[in-house]
């Protein structure tokens, strides 16, 4: 009994051992089999997939930048001395959301870069003390980096890593039109469609010509309106309104459905003249008369010349460049770098 006895233990431990002896085997060898792949050949263990380095981050050198741009600051009454792209960089963060697609900030990233060229090329405005252009409407609104940490607080990393990406990769280029650097007009949202430059400007431009522009209906600018008192408007406009008879008539319309020209009071006067003087978002309105008030409702934001800015976001949505978006607002323009086109500006650096 006892040699059974042993036997059978000895047919027990057998097998026991070989599956112990195998779970051995693939604790030890198994990490061996998945790290040796990425052992090099020096011994090192190569990085997991999971903390691979990080790609390379953009950026702007002061060499990226032809000439620099004298800013007349309105609020301390000084002159900055900004390097071409990094002023383009601030324009860009001052004038459109960083949310917007990438491919937007770079079209926006041109109408910045070819505006100050356009501006520096032709005789520009007088400024104080020197200055090129000021960081107003008047030219293009700049805020420096202070500025804008204030105002994007802990997104100003993410926001100006993202700008300066679309500047970096389109630096030195600017929209032209046979070879002249364009006058890049933009403004925020449109009314479905932009404008032809002659209904709001004085002057034809043969690439600031009207478009359909769709996308824009999804801008949170695209509907506004305000209520003004009748005394309101009469004060506003210079005019004394009859409350019994209709206080606007004989509308005339441009093509892309904008006022052209508007009587108001027994006074006539043209879309812009009542967007400005009211500061409607949009020369595209209505006009309602209840009692003593006028109401005005309004489709888009802005002048409505040239590249709508929500509607660039939404053309990039669709897969679309920043060369066709600028092309698509900027009828026969082209793409081309400051060298070629102002070299005298090129040449300042």
């Amino acid at each position: 009994m006892k040699k059974a006895k042993q036997a059978s233990t000895i047919k027990w431990r057998g097998p026991s051992m070989i599956v112990a002896s195998s779970l051995i085997i693939i604790i030890l060898v198994v990490p061996t089999l998945i790290v040796a792949p990425f052992i090099q050949a020096g011994g090192t263990a190569k990085q997991s997939i999971d903390k691979q380095p990080e790609a390379e981050q953009v950026s702007l050198k002061k060499e990226d930048s032809p000439f620099a741009v004298k800013v007349y600051r309105s609020n301390t009454e000084e002159v900055e001395t900004v390097p071409l792209e990094e002023y383009v960089t601030h324009v860009v963060a001052s004038e459109m959301p960083a949310e917007f697609e990438l491919e937007a900030l770079k079209a926006q990233a041109l109408a910045a870069r070819t505006y100050i060229v356009n501006h520096l090329t032709l005789d520009p405005d007088e400024n104080p003390k020197g200055a090129d252009v000021t960081d107003t409407v008047q030219h293009q609104v700049y805020k420096n980096e202070e500025e804008l940490r204030e105002i994007w607080s802990s997104d100003y990393t993410w926001k100006m890593k993202k700008i300066v990406e679309a500047v970096a990769e389109t630096k030195g280029e600017i929209v032209t039109y046979e070879n002249q650097p364009i006058t890049p007009a933009f403004f925020s949202t449109s009314n479905g469609y932009t404008e032809d430059s002659e209904n709001y400007w004085e002057g034809e431009l043969p690439y600031l010509r009207s478009v359909a522009s769709p996308w824009d209906k999804e801008s949170p600018k695209y509907l506004d309106q305000q209520i003004f008192t009748t005394a309101e408007v009469e004060e506003a406009l210079g005019i004394k309104i009859d409350n019994n008879a209709a206080a606007a008539a004989e509308i005339e319309r441009t093509k892309s459905q904008r006022v052209a020209s508007i009587t108001i009071g027994g006074k006539s006067f043209s879309g812009r003249e009542v967007r400005e003087k009211l500061e409607l978002r949009s020369s595209d309105f209505e006009v309602e008369q209840k009692k003593d008030h006028l109401i005005f409702t309004t489709k888009g934001y802005g002048h409505g010349i040239g590249m709508s800015q929500y509607g660039a976001n939404g053309m990039a949505k669709e897969g679309k460049t920043y060369k066709q978006i600028l092309q698509y607002y900027y009828k026969g323009a082209d793409i081309n770098k400051i060298d070629q086109t102002a070299p005298q500006l090129a040449s300042n650096s």
